[in-house]
């Protein structure tokens, strides 16, 4: 009988065994815990505000963010569908994240920038399980991006706690062509970060970065301070610089580990429901109250029993907004929110019959 005698079996991109084999013919396994990914809505199926925006800021895809600065013409961010037959199709994804450029007539400005990032909150980094201290300790962020335009971009990862810190990577691709990049981040001497509902990191995707955030002499694979004059090296323009040029991305993980294990596909109510501890509407107020609910002789202040529970926890107390909201009876007089409840009050104008006829809410607690 063939024996295969061994210490350890890992994979030949890993920095330690997945299986470790003890003398007395035991064994140890690294299993990785699922539910790992640090990134929310990495699969871009959430988009509670809009699809498409030519805004910055929190505006398309749940918990993605963008900049924009500079521009000649604004890009618009949407989410885009996945075309049958692609490799991440193939992966299981349906959805991505796309920047589609303007056309920048007066070319890549050093002032102007281009990005998209998640924000993650502290609290859910510093109890991952990521020895941030140590080197040889990893944080492994994997993700499938396609550019029209054929370059090299770059990934950034900043940890925010005594102090702020942060790492990038490089990566090039092929024009039209989807690529699944991997890269594994260690810890460093010296890290913290915070432990906290606050930010705690964030991982950016600079499409264009000017020479005013950027230097040369900027060194990849490797932590620095914060430097806001180098954030990351010098960016190459071809793809700001080229009228609707494109880039998408999708299956974005951030996991505890020396490689990337495949990507946790969650279901649409589970990935939603992590969302809304940021954000979330509710669409139409006016099944919220009926007619004569309360009766009063006279005008006044009085509690409006719109409102109740959010439906998650959520990160802090989120600031509410009215839209188009119409009232029957009363006006608008105060609201108050807190990180599990809500309510409003309105004034009434001596009637027994007031109500709120049309009009929605947001909830907002984004990082």
């Amino acid at each position: 009988m063939s024996q295969l005698k061994v210490n350890g079996i890992r994979n030949t991109s890993a920095t330690s065994d997945a299986i470790t084999l003890a003398t007395d013919g035991t064994c140890t396994v690294k299993a990785t815990n699922r539910s790992s990914n640090l990134i929310i809505n990495g699969s871009c199926i959430v988009a509670q505000r809009s699809q498409s925006s030519t805004s910055a800021g929190y505006q398309t895809l749940d918990r993605w963010t963008s900049s924009m600065a500079g521009t000649d013409e604004a890009c618009t961010f949407a989410q885009a569908d996945v075309t049958a037959g692609t490799d991440p199709w193939n992966a299981g994804f349906r959805k991505a994240f796309k920047v589609t450029n303007g056309n920048q007539t007066s070319g890549a400005g050093a002032a102007d920038d281009v990005s998209i990032s998640q924000n993650i909150e502290a609290q859910n980094l510093s109890n991952s399980g990521w020895d941030y201290t140590s080197s040889s300790s990893y944080i492994t962020l994997s993700f499938w991006a396609k550019s029209s335009v054929a370059q090299t971009f770059y990934t950034g990862f900043r940890i925010y706690g005594d102090d702020q810190r942060e790492y990038c990577f490089a990566y090039t691709l092929a024009a039209n062509t989807w690529k699944k990049v991997t890269h594994s981040i260690p810890g460093g001497s010296g890290h913290t970060i915070l432990n906290t509902n606050a930010l705690g990191a964030f991982v950016q995707w600079p499409l264009w970065w000017g020479t005013n955030y950027t230097s040369s002499g900027r060194a990849v694979d490797t932590w620095q301070i914060k430097n806001n004059a180098a954030n990351y090296p010098d960016n190459t323009s071809t793809w700001y610089t080229t009228n609707d040029a494109t880039f998408e991305l999708t299956g974005v993980q951030l996991e505890v580990s020396d490689h990337a294990t495949e990507f946790e596909f969650r279901s649409y109510g589970d990935e939603l429901a992590r969302c809304q501890r940021y954000y979330y509407e509710a669409p139409d107020l006016s099944h919220r109250i009926a007619d004569g609910l309360i009766a009063c002789n006279a005008t006044g202040s009085y509690a409006l029993p719109v409102g109740g529970a959010h439906p998650t926890t959520m990160r802090a107390a989120p600031t509410l907004t009215l839209d188009s909201v119409t009232y029957s009876g009363c006006s608008f007089n105060s609201s108050n929110t807190n990180t599990t409840a809500w309510g409003m009050r309105v004034t009434t104008d001596n009637t027994t019959h007031f109500r709120i006829t049309t009009g929605s809410a947001t909830f907002d607690a984004e990082l």
